[in-house]
């Protein structure tokens, strides 16, 4: 299975993985998962920071992460969490995972950052039972035209090399009602709390009709 190295990314990731869920991430992590049961696919589980946060009614998680430093890490915390987590490398454009297997998908911090999220979204509707669903939390565009125009300054020269292939100012939503999924809800909140480039958050669940 192909795999993505963001090595110096992959240092830094755990250090801000922690301030931030210090700073209130975590809590968002939790109202991400909760109420979900069955058998999960988490698609870029980076250092395994939702694992914790999993309901015990989720039988199993199969959590994919191509980078392989932020996986060995997810391994570690797959050893703690409260629900069976089957950590692997991997893809979101090629899920190892055959085809209406899972019962919900989640994406938290990940489709900002993958190459093509339509095509992730595609496989992701792919391995999902008919009326799975997908819960997804993204940082996205900014709904002024000022700060909007300076994500797109960033995303295209800095933010994504020094940020592992991160993009602040992808419509995300629109992205997910293109691949075919309806939101059935979706709260808008800032984290942090100050309007910047990078505050603009969508926490949501989606189903293929």
């Amino acid at each position: 299975m192909p795999s993505a190295h963001h090595p110096i990314f992959a240092r830094l990731y755990p250090r801000m993985s922690r301030a931030m869920d210090q700073g209130g991430m975590a809590e968002q992590r939790r109202i991400l998962l909760a109420g979900l049961t069955g058998e999960i696919i988490e698609i870029g589980a980076g250092d395994g920071g939702n694992f914790a946060h999993y309901p015990t009614t989720v039988s199993h998680v199969l959590a994919v992460e191509p980078e392989p430093r932020l996986r060995a890490l997810a391994s570690a915390a797959a050893r703690h969490a409260p629900v069976p987590v089957t950590v692997a490398d991997g893809l979101g454009e090629d899920l190892p995972a055959p085809d209406g297997s899972r019962d919900a998908a989640v994406f938290a911090l990940v489709l900002c950052t993958v190459p093509d999220p339509g095509a992730v979204l595609a496989e992701t509707a792919r391995v999902l039972r008919p009326r799975g669903r997908t819960r997804f939390l993204e940082h996205v565009r900014a709904p002024t035209p000022g700060l909007a125009r300076l994500q797109r300054l960033l995303d295209a020269t800095v933010w994504p090399p020094l940020v592992g292939g991160c993009h602040l100012g992808r419509d995300t939503a629109a992205t997910i009602e293109q691949a075919g999924f309806s939101i059935e809800r979706i709260d808008h909140f800032l984290f942090p709390p100050t309007r910047s480039p990078v505050s603009f958050h969508i926490r949501g669940t989606a189903y293929r009709p």
